[in-house]
């Protein structure tokens, strides 16, 4: 009997069953104007940050009988944001940056300030549990450069402790901004502006985190062991720039404010806020604000009110989203139905009409290495045409041919000048990054303020990956020279186990899974021999109920960690594995029968961890449809394969 005959009918048969219901709770959810948008949620650092930013906005009184006291307008919103918090802390005391991590330092110091300032007194058990976390932990002292630099503005940590943010970043030359990634650039600016007027901001009367500190530890940066160290030079060149605060000249300084000031402006037109990101959309209204700008001016009022857009608050439950995901979700939710057979549905022409709605045709930061490049592409969010990204456009483009829109010529024509943006968006390595080109100074990870670890946005596999797997969808074959550049990557990436790195996703089950389907999509042999060692690693780490699973952790650790089966990562191990060949092993049954018996009545998965990655080792994200389109993608494709090899 062969291998093909082996698969039963029934499962067969369960699997289509597991399709369409899938695919009607996933129609269920499409908004009326055509697009899917799931909640992307993250840690509680986003909570207390707000309650920061609160105490920016809302200073205690400076006289009166209530001299000193913190009493904000938005009291019972800051209360609802305390809430939230204490239901994320840990037995420990201690909060987490993902779903059943441990302990964090700079996420638990934040929490501990929010609370505090929000009127949890220090004797209270949770807050000491709290504290005697963060002291194991290595105290305020260990806190990341972000936490430091916003305790600093109120005079909570010493400013000799943080980095400097210079706003004569603008003023150098060699455009050294633009070799920074795009987030990180966003952050910087008004950054540089707030740090810049240096504000000792009031807080209630006799506040402090001294109670953290760990006594005799230094407060200052710390420094490796080799002098020829680059972290040194950038220290000691931080002594260099703090003693320019000081003395430097003030024409210069007032000149690099002016610019950081019009290019902030600049980028939050067509925009949903700057970066249409928190921490940049939160420090754009600090940097208004010690600018001047007056609590009734229209772009502060914008401004605040967009960033308050990302609350979610019922009046029960208040949280943050990081941003939102609606170019993100329409995609890769409108090439799942496709490949289930329902591309011909209404519901897809609206999503074809939505999507081609916001294609970006104005040129932003990407442009500076890419200047004569037609604009193009998608940004991630519903708008922010400073910055579209290669991920969303390399998704949209793969989902375009199984969609129809209302004017097909036009639709076709955006199709066309986004391929040719994809194109030329490929970085001279033959990989694909996420916004920019070549975007890779290494140098730059050693300056003090690196630390949130995301200062480049070096090319990845999984990006590469899917740009393949779109340019073949579009008509591309492998004899193209970008193509033949990016699977030499992606050979040549490749680790040693045999898996691949996954930056945006949790972690080498992602990048594994997409760097395959890359290269199937590009006609590679699936018996090559680095095909065959990822199937083999994808099997080696299957978990005993059928499904797989992968911990955040696997940043920390440089290397594969195990975590309970999640439906996403589920999907992503099948849809690897069937792409390198494999369609009928045991593992790609056990693994079909972990999604079958798992899925839930309504058609969707359940699934608790995070599987999304912000910033790797310091930033997390739950997609809230990801345990939806993915394990129905997976389905699809194990239908389509058995189907055509029962022909």
């Amino acid at each position: 009997m062969s291998s093909v005959l082996q698969i039963s009918d029934t499962l067969l048969g369960a699997a289509q069953n597991k399709i369409r219901r899938a695919a009607d709770h996933l129609l269920s959810l499409q908004h009326d104007d055509g697009y899917w948008c799931a909640l992307l949620t993250a840690d509680t650092t986003l909570e207390s940050d707000y309650i920061l930013l609160q105490l920016w906005l809302h200073p205690p009184a400076s006289e009166g009988p209530e001299a000193g006291v913190w009493n904000p307008p938005n009291r019972a919103q800051i209360g609802r944001a305390v809430d939230r918090i204490l239901s994320q802390q840990l037995p420990d005391g201690g909060f987490n940056i993902y779903v059943k991590g441990p302990s964090e330092i700079s996420a638990s110091v934040k929490a501990y300030f929010a609370l505090k300032v929000a009127g949890l007194p220090a004797d209270d058990p949770r807050m000491v549990k709290l504290r005697d976390c963060i002291l194991e932990l290595g105290g305020l002292q260990s806190a990341n450069s972000y936490t430091k630099v916003n305790l600093s503005l109120f005079g909570l940590y010493p400013r000799e402790g943080t980095p400097s943010i210079p706003p004569e970043v603008l003023l150098l030359p060699g455009k050294l901004l633009y070799q920074m990634s795009s987030w990180t650039r966003a952050i910087i600016v008004s950054l540089a502006i707030v740090h810049a007027h240096d504000p000792q901001r009031p807080v209630p009367a006799g506040f402090n985190l001294d109670e953290l500190l760990i006594p005799g530890k230094s407060t200052g940066f710390s420094v490796e062991d080799s002098w020829l160290s680059w972290r040194r030079t950038f220290i000691n060149s931080d002594k260099i720039l703090k003693l320019w605060e000081k003395y430097g000249y003030n024409r210069i300084r007032k000149d690099a404010i002016r610019k950081c000031e019009h290019w902030m402006l600049e980028r939050m037109r067509h925009a949903d806020g700057l970066g249409a990101i928190y921490p940049p959309m939160q420090y754009s209204i600090m940097a208004m604000d010690v600018l001047g700008y007056a609590k009734d001016h229209p772009l502060r009022v914008e401004a605040i009110r967009q960033f308050e857009s990302l609350m979610v608050d019922d009046g029960k439950t208040l949280f943050f989203q990081p941003c939102f995901s609606p170019v993100w979700d329409t995609a890769i939710g409108a090439y799942a139905l496709g490949e289930a057979g329902f591309g011909h549905s209404p519901a897809l022409r609206k999503a074809a009409d939505w999507l081609q709605a916001r294609e970006i045709r104005r040129k932003g930061d990407w442009s500076q290495k890419r200047p004569d490049t037609e604009p193009s592409g998608w940004a991630f969010e519903f708008q922010n045409d400073w910055y579209p990204d290669i991920d969303d456009t390399a998704m949209v483009t793969l989902a375009m041919p199984h969609m129809t829109a209302s004017d097909p010529a036009a639709f076709a024509a955006t199709r066309a000048r986004a391929i040719d943006w994809l194109l030329a968006m490929q970085s001279s390595d033959g990989g694909w990054a996420a916004f920019d080109v070549d975007n890779n100074w290494q140098i730059l990870t050693h300056v003090p303020f690196a630390d949130h670890n995301a200062m480049l946005d070096p090319t990845c596999a999984d990006i590469t990956g899917r740009t393949l797997e779109s340019l073949a969808a579009n008509g591309f074959k492998r004899d193209h020279p970008a193509a033949k550049s990016a699977i030499d990557y992606l050979i040549r990436t490749q680790l040693a186990d045999g898996s691949w790195y996954g930056r945006w996703g949790v972690a080498y089950i992602y990048g594994t899974c997409f760097a395959l389907r890359g290269l199937r999509a590009m006609g590679e042999d699936d018996h090559e021999h680095y095909i065959q060692r990822a199937n083999e690693w994808l099997r080696s780490i299957q978990n005993s109920d059928g499904g797989w699973g992968e911990s955040c952790a696997s940043y920390d650790n440089d290397v594969y960690t195990p975590a309970e089966s999640t439906p996403s990562q589920t999907a992503w191990a099948l849809m690897g594995l069937m792409a390198g060949g494999d369609t009928y092993s045991s593992s790609v049954l056990h693994g079909i029968e972990y999604l079958i018996e798992s899925q839930l009545e309504d058609g969707s998965w359940n699934e608790a961890l995070a599987t999304g990655t912000g910033f790797p080792k310091v930033f997390y994200l739950n997609y809230h449809y990801y345990r939806l389109y993915f394990p129905l993608l997976a389905l699809a494709t194990f239908v389509k394969c058995q189907t055509a090899e029962r022909r």
